[in-house]
């Protein structure tokens, strides 16, 4: 009797992260930012993890982020794509050329009209997902490895942006559209902590319900106490976050501006925080979709499918041609979402804007675990892999770490991120 009630207790201590079914991988990149955050802290005298910097460190996540997360779809299936900063600036200089010269010279209302933003966005969604979907045409039917194809994109859609505005800075845009970039468009303190409340009670109402599922078709179920650990887990991060963003207060010369923009005065001793970006929101957002298009739907199914094994998937029915133009036409689609992002942060078009993120979203997707045999990859590990690889770059500017070094550093930790998978699905048994 007394080796079965001690042998539960024994197993759990000693299997506790197998209990509460946490990746083991997610962990050790969860590992990896919070040590690279504390040396980075530790050198910059506690100016790493401010309030300040770790917003900023959020926005400038943000557009790789979005990228990163098409590009685990494209890498999943076997293929990669080098086009995404080039298409990212093509849109963005669309977009720019829409807001200042098309809607004001050929339809009568540009800058600030209530329609510009919505216009403006619809037309970029539009072009990056139909060049995202003519790459996918090329690679899937006319079989043009998707190297070449994107390789040649990179040179073609940098220039088409260049010729767009003959290589001006574009700007400033519309007020609203720069909103969606960051700091001049957030949530404020009380707006952040609704949003953080409403998403605890949605993590923990989709902990329930995916409990009491698997009660219901009687599979195996975690125990209470690793529901309830795991809950906490998830409440925990998300109040944090929204605390430390809440805790970031606007200088006074801006609330003064916004004040006397409403014919108001400041009351004295009246402070104000930004709280969360707009941008991040649309991160989340993006990331929440992606998911469920990853895990829930047959669209999902068939990309992980195809990436494990393209011939049988083909052999099931599945037209691989047509999934490889889906696949596309969502990298251009997120592409498109970033450009705007990307712009609004800057308030202008610039015609280096997008330069090298090719390298950084599959540098991002890579180091978040995405294989590059093909199958296997998730929507949040390339967005905390985008993390971690602004967070090097931030933290090394700080310290002032020249640009071609930082550029160095990030190569060889994409090296030794791949080299690291490899280990991983050696010991695993993850193929």
């Amino acid at each position: 009797m007394s080796d079965t009630t001690s042998e539960p207790t024994k197993v759990g201590s000693r299997n506790l992260l197998a209990t509460l079914e946490i990746d083991t991988r997610l962990l050790g990149m969860i590992g990896a930012f919070v040590a690279i955050a504390l040396v980075f802290n530790f050198w910059t005298d506690g100016r790493f993890l401010t309030p300040r910097n770790i917003f900023n460190l959020t926005i400038q996540t943000v557009s790789v982020g979005i990228m990163a997360a098409g590009m685990v779809f494209v890498i999943v299936t076997r293929h990669i794509d080098l086009s995404v900063g080039a298409l990212l600036a093509t849109v963005s200089a669309l977009m720019a050329m829409t807001q200042t010269q098309v809607l004001p010279n050929d339809f009568g209302f540009g800058l600030n009209n209530p329609a510009t933003v919505f216009v403006t966005i619809l037309i970029g969604l539009v072009a990056g997902t139909l060049i995202g979907a003519f790459h996918g045409y090329l690679i899937g039917f006319l079989t043009i490895p998707a190297f070449i194809v994107t390789l040649g994109g990179l040179f073609v859609w940098r220039n088409v942006a260049w010729f767009q505005t003959r290589g001006q800075t574009i700007g400033p845009l519309d007020e609203r559209f720069q909103s969606l970039g960051g700091i001049g468009g957030t949530l404020g303190e009380t707006g952040s902590l609704i949003f953080g409340l409403l998403a605890i009670a949605a993590a923990l109402f989709g902990l329930f319900t995916a409990r009491r599922r698997k009660v219901q078709h009687e599979f195996p179920v975690k125990p209470l106490w690793a529901e309830i650990t795991l809950g906490a887990i998830i409440s925990g991060a998300i109040l944090g976050f929204v605390l430390i963003l809440n805790n970031y207060e606007k200088p006074v010369r801006v609330i003064q501006r916004e004040f006397a923009a409403r014919g108001e005065t400041m009351p004295e001793g009246y402070s104000e925080a930004y709280g969360i970006p707009y941008s991040v929101l649309i991160l989340i957002l993006v990331a929440i979709v992606m998911t469920m298009v990853a895990t829930k739907t047959r669209l999902g199914r068939y990309i992980f499918a195809a990436g494990g094994n393209p011939e049988a998937t083909s052999l099931a029915g599945v037209d691989i041609r047509w999934l490889t133009v889906k696949v596309f036409a969502i990298m251009g689609a997120l592409c498109a979402i970033s450009a705007v992002v990307a712009s609004a942060r800057l308030t202008f078009h610039t015609n280096d804007i997008g330069t090298l993120d090719e390298l950084r979203v599959i540098a991002a997707a890579v180091i978040g675990g995405t294989a590059l045999s093909g199958g296997l990859g998730t929507i949040h590990g390339a967005i905390l892999g985008a993390l971690i690889m602004q967070s090097l770059q931030s933290g090394m500017a700080m310290v002032g770490v020249d640009a071609p070094f930082q550029n160095i550093v990030v190569g060889i930790v994409l090296v030794l991120a791949v080299f690291v998978d490899i280990l991983y699905r050696k010991r695993t048994g993850i193929k």
